[in-house]
């Protein structure tokens, strides 16, 4: 079966016909080079914002260094980090260590806020993350206490042994939020 007997037997051979009449498709080059010029564009926009954009990058990225690393993504910018607050215990300094716990807090509160667990202040967030920080909410509570005390009594006398007592249930949180 050729063409000419599909398009008679489909009833579409007139409407071929006028399709590719010359005259016709010289009046609708403009209208052509009107779309042509509009999918350049529209390619040319769509291959520049996802060259510029971080979206491809970090869905692309995201998984690749989680299967090579075998952790998970953003974890070894939260060890960074936490390395650095750390560091202010080997100073010796009774300010390094009243820092180094405001950090870890300001710390836990960005990574709660990262996964989701707002609140208007430190006790509504911690609510709003109960479940998941059940197993050390009270020490959490207490550390805060802490970060309080050295906020608001300038005078408060803090120790090496508080202050990575401190620390360590900051990082037990973090670690149990940023692993989850």
């Amino acid at each position: 079966m050729s063409w000419e007997n599909l398009y008679s037997y489909l009833h579409i051979t007139d409407f071929i016909y006028y399709i590719s009449d010359p005259q016709l498709q010289e009046i609708l080059f403009p209208v052509k080079l009107v779309f042509v010029a509009f999918t350049m564009f529209f390619l040319v926009a769509v291959v520049y914002f996802m060259m510029n954009s971080s979206w491809l990058q970090y869905k692309f990225l995201e998984d690749v260094t989680e299967f090579f690393s075998w952790q998970s993504y953003g974890l070894r910018q939260i060890a960074k980090r936490w390395d650095k607050i750390k560091k202010r215990l080997d100073s010796g300094s009774e300010s390094e260590y009243k820092l180094a716990i405001i950090e870890a807090e300001d710390f836990l509160i960005e990574v709660m806020e990262d996964r989701g667990y707002e609140g208007k202040d430190f006790n509504e967030a911690l609510e709003k993350a109960g479940r998941l920080l059940s197993p050390v909410l009270k020490d959490v509570i207490s550390a805060h206490e802490v970060r309080n005390s050295i906020v608001y009594n300038p005078d408060y006398k803090l120790d090496a042994n508080l202050a990575n007592r401190v620390l360590g249930i900051f990082e037990s949180a973090i670690n149990t939020i940023g692993i989850a």
